[in-house]
Formats: structure tokens, sequence, C-alpha cells
């Protein structure tokens, strides 16, 4: 057993990982190689920890772009909420040591792109979502006098570098569904690179739809072909408009993008997305994409259809709803509301990939709900302990929020004002990161609610011979005994709080929950070793306990068809069988295989399919993710 009662250096931590048996995930630039379209670098976002940054509002890098084209769209005095202040892309390059120190892996950045360059009812294009031209970048995020081509801006390309340098990842958000609204008689100009290929106004060659706008947000008529807030609504039933999309996206993943996050992803007919993500994926078969379906909720059955269907994860608002109310608004159902929505996990293939935040730029964030730092505390606990891949808006670590109009947008995009290295969040953060990557029941495995009440919550995270527990209390102090962990008897210190626990036979009697106090219990197994990792997903299969689903083959590693040799994976929920396989002796080569189901260790049942196939790369870490058949 191996637990942790604080982090070290660098170097400390290296070699605590190896001595842990836990790999360290590398990101190198994309490079060609001969097994790419085999997947083999399939990038695990689940071990991520996210950082949401408005461009515009997040540091001022270089004074002399802020004017921009337009001088009447930047305000010096930061008072006049609509217009632009002056954040770029020197000024997040200069804030990467901040991040990484944090613990921050990835950052989510609002759009680059090209904007309208005027007003709109005092408001300009800050937010990234009036594009103009998809393959330019917005002159105001770049030095005053160089080209906003993407092809020829070095300043994306020292993003990008300083990223990759760092070991972290470039998510772009882009939307696909409208360009921009009727700004002073123009209306959905669009540009390929500064040539003009389409005019809303003009439309001669079909590339926009011309409805009213959405009136009934439940008819879904309206919700995929209507206007919403006056943009003008791209057709994507035409050709031509597919095709500029798709190769604007494509290169910008070919600078150096990781993820994609996508907008208004409920806006489009789900053809399109099927045939948008599986282009992007071909294209960069190591992409991870997510999109904003607005007030997703696994109970709407719309959402979680869409995710298993188009290939992307979703922003999950259900539980970013239960959070704010259980946490932040004192709503009596307290944590039941949370685990409410963890039950459902089974309504998704992938539960585990669901981007987990608690709040953004289009909410009141969390403090204008509810200043209580404490309270602020365990809901970030929660996101970096809970199933999914957590995403911190930008200043959450430094408490930035600005109550105006009840922290509505736009009073909820505040201009960063603190770097703090010291806050009780930014360090927070910086461990729970830590662990996440070190600890793979945090990123891989399942969630098994232990002990809960509308002020108490414990879970356990599990994965192999991983485990870690986490409990919170945001009532008033309180003595629980818990009879089943499933931890290792030993002594474990608090990851945060440094409080020491004595587990014995399994049990934690007699736990202390102080009042808004987190308590979090780890300890890691050894990893999995292999040359080729496959890490295996089968969903549409229904298990009873005892059950076990293994995977069977026709080559060592898989028992050369002998199901009593056959590979157990784990359970994660009711829809979801995981598990990673290392491949030696068969790296490299062409194997069959598929699934089966161990009933009380000795009546079986085979899926009712021929035998799926996989070429296996040499060395790297692929993905499978199946559907049972029956």
């Amino acid at each position: 057993m191996v637990s942790y009662s604080s982090y070290r250096s660098e170097s400390e931590e290296v070699a605590a990982k190896a001595a842990a048996g836990f790999h360290t995930d590398t990101v190198t630039p994309e490079k060609d190689a001969d097994f790419e379209f085999l997947f083999t670098r399939a990038i695990e976002f689940r071990q991520e920890t996210i950082y949401f940054i408005i461009v515009d509002r997040f540091n001022d890098g270089d004074s002399s772009n802020n004017e921009g084209p337009n001088p009447q769209l930047y305000d010096s005095t930061r008072q006049q909420w609509g217009k632009y202040w002056g954040g770029d892309i020197p000024g997040i390059i200069d804030k990467l040591d901040y991040l990484k120190a944090m613990g921050v892996t990835a950052i989510w950045i609002s759009p680059l792109f090209e904007q309208v360059e005027d007003l709109q009812f005092e408001n300009a294009a800050m937010h990234g979502y009036w594009t103009k031209d998809f393959k330019r970048i917005n002159p105001r995020f770049l030095a005053a006098d160089e080209d906003n081509s993407l092809f020829k801006c070095t300043a994306f390309d020292r993003l990008i570098s300083g990223l990759h340098q760092r070991g972290m990842k470039l998510i772009l958000d882009i939307v696909c569904n409208h360009s921009s609204p009727d700004v002073n008689g123009n209306k959905g100009k669009l540009y390929d690179d500064g040539v003009l290929i389409a005019d809303y106004y003009n439309d001669v060659n079909n590339w926009y739809y011309h409805n009213p706008p959405i009136t009934d947000w439940e008819d879904e008529e309206q919700l995929l072909y209507y206007e919403m807030a006056g943009l003008a609504t791209f057709n994507e039933s035409n050709i031509n408009y597919r095709n500029y999309i798709k190769t604007a996206i494509e290169q910008w993943l070919d600078r150096g993008v990781d993820g994609l996050r996508i907008d208004t992803v409920k806006h489009m007919p789900i053809w399109f997305w099927q045939e948008f993500i599986g282009d992007i994926q071909t294209h960069k078969p190591s992409v991870f994409i997510f999109g904003e379906w607005g007030f997703s909720n696994p109970h709407d059955t719309k959402s979680p259809q869409f995710a298993n269907d188009t290939g992307m994860s979703i922003l999950d608002f259900g539980l970013c709803g239960a959070i704010r109310a259980a946490l932040a608004q004192g709503d009596e159902g307290g944590f039941h509301l949370i685990q409410n929505i963890f039950d459902c996990d089974r309504f998704y293939n992938n539960a585990t990939e669901l981007i987990t935040f608690i709040d953004n730029h289009d909410m009141p964030r969390f403090q204008s709900l509810n200043p209580d730092r404490d309270l602020l505390r365990l809901a970030v606990m929660l996101i970096m302990t809970s199933r999914g891949i957590p995403c911190i808006y930008y200043g959450t670590e430094q408490y930035l929020h600005n109550d105006t109009n009840g922290g509505n947008d736009p009073y909820n995009r505040p201009m960063m004002d603190k770097w703090d290295t010291d806050t009780q969040l930014f360090q927070d953060i910086q461990l729970l990161s830590k662990l996440r990557r070190l600890n793979p029941a945090i990123s891989l495995g399942s969630q098994v609610e232990k002990y809960i009440t509308p002020d108490v919550f414990c879970y356990l995270r599990r994965y192999r011979d991983s485990r870690c527990f986490v409990a919170m209390n945001k009532g008033n102090q309180t003595t629980i005994d818990l009879e089943n962990t499933e931890l290792e008897d030993g002594e474990y210190n608090c990851i945060l709080t440094k409080r020491q626990f004595q587990v014995r036979g399994g049990k934690l009697l007699n736990l202390e929950l102080r009042s808004k106090e987190p308590i979090i219990l780890s300890y890691i197994g050894d990893r999995v070793k292999g040359k080729t990792i496959a890490r295996v997903q089968l969903n549409g299969i229904t298990t009873q306990p005892g059950e076990t689903v293994v995977v069977t083959g026709d080559c060592p590693e898989l028992g050369n068809w002998n199901i009593e040799r056959a590979y157990a994976l784990e359970y994660i929920n009711p829809n979801t069988w995981f598990g990673e396989i290392p491949f030696v002796e068969s790296a490299g080569r062409a194997i069959a295989y598929k699934y089966a189901l161990w009933r009380n260790n000795n009546a079986l049942l085979y899926e009712n399919s021929s035998s799926r196939r996989w070429i296996l790369a040499e060395q790297g870490t692929v993905k499978w993710q199946d559907v049972w058949k029956n």
C-alpha cells in the first residue's frame, strides 16, 4: 500500500511515481507515424485538469494590440463590460508557469477566430462567438504588427510550443452553428482567410437558413433550424459550408491543438455531428472533443443519447446544477441531489469523460450565489475527485467574482487581477491535480457512495487495487461510522488537511467530520505494464452481482480462446465495464477478440457476434470502445 501525506519536488515526485508503479503520461508534439491511423496515440483526457480562460479577460501581455482595428471597441478603464479589456495570447503565454504550478494540465480558451469589428448595443465580440473568418486570428490577441492569418501567425505557435514543452494541452473553443448577428447592417459575412465567401443578406449560394428567431425552446425544429439571438445560422446541408468548416478546424489541429470544445451542439442535427466528428478524428485520431449541450441533464434522455451517438463528450450541466443547489444555494436535498446525478451515469456510454464544472461564462460564479469560501472549496474538491474531467473557470483559485446584477453575464467575466500562489484553492488544486495523475482510481475507476445525508457525503473511487476515499461535511461537526470503506488496513494521512486516520478491518469508526472540512485518503496499487496497452471499454451489457465481463481472443494475453484465462474487466457503472490490457508478446500483431460474461464462475455467455479484429502497434496506448452484441 502507498499512502501520501504530502507531495514533494518534481524530481522526488517522479521517483515516487516510479516507486508506486504509476506511469506518467507525457505530451509530445504530433508527428507522422506508420501506426497513427491505428489510433495508437490516443490521448487519455480523464487524467487532465482543465482551466477555462476567456482570453480578453485573463491577462494583457501586449498593450500594443489593445485598440485593435477599431479603437471604439476597447475600454481602457475596464468599466464597460461589453467591450474589449486587453487580454491576449501573449498574456496567456506569460502565465503558463503560474498555471503549470497550480496543476493545470490543459487550458480551454475562448474562440480565437477573427471577429466582427463593430458594436451591437455597446457590445463587442470580446467573447469570440461572432466569427468573421475561421482561418484568421482576432488581431486583438496578437502583436499590433503581426499578420493574423493562421498560416502566418507566430504568437499561436509560441502558445502551443509553451504548453507542450510544459506537458500541457490546448483545447480550442469553436462554433459551427452560426457566424455573426446583424451589426450595423452587416450580418453573417464570412471569409476564407480574407476572401468573402458568404453573406446573409446576399446569400446566393445558400450558406444560411433564413428562419425567424426561436420562440419555443422545446420545439426541436426551431432548435435546429431557427435563429438563436439573431445569429446568422449556417445551413449544414450545404456541402460547401461543411467542407469549409472542417478544413478550417483541421488546420488549427495541424498547428497543434489537442482538443476541441464545441459551442451550441444541440442546435445542429446529429447527422452533421457524426460526419464532422468522424472526419475530424480521422484527420487527427488523438483529438479529444466535448460539446456544450446547454442545460444537459441525464433525465432528459436527449443529451445522453447525443453524447452516445456522436463520438464527443459533453459538459455535465446536470452535475453542475446539483452542486450549485446543494452547496451554494442550500437546497434541502443537499448531497442527495448530487448522488441522484451520479446514479444516472448508466445513461451515458462515457460518464467518466463528462466535463465537470461548478460555474462558467454563461452563469453567475459560485461565489455570486454564496460567498462562503469553505463551500467553494468543497465544490472544487468534489469535481476534482469525482468521475469526469474537472474544469476550473479562470480566477476561481483567486476567488474572482463580481456580484453586480447577481453576477449574471457579463459580470461573471471580470478581469483577472491576482496571481497569488498561496491561496487555499490554488494549493488544493495543485495537490488534487497531482493526485488525479498519480491515482488511476480517480481518473479511470468506479465511484461508490459509502455514506450520505443532506449534509454529509462519503464516496470511494476504485480501480484495480488503487483506492481514493473522499468525505465532506457541509453542516455542523459530526461523527459517523463507516463499516466497509474497501480501504486496506493501515494509517492514512489526509491529502489536504494532514489529519491521520486508522482503518481496521476495512472500517473507519468514529470518523470526526469537522464543519466544511474535506477528507481525502488515497493509496495506489501497481500499474499495468506492457509494450502496448489497450484501454478497453464495453457498454450495453446488463450484469448482476457475482458476474464478470471478460475479453478472450486468439493471443496469449487474452487466453488463446481459453475462457478460464481471459482478461477480466472492471465494473464502472451499470452500463460500463473497463480495463487496461497489457500486450507484450502480441504487440505489433493482428489479433481477434470478443467479450464474454462469467456467471458465478461457471456458466458463461459469449456475445453473439463474429470476432472483432484489431492490429496492435509495436507500442503505445490504444482505446477500444465496444457495445455488447446480444
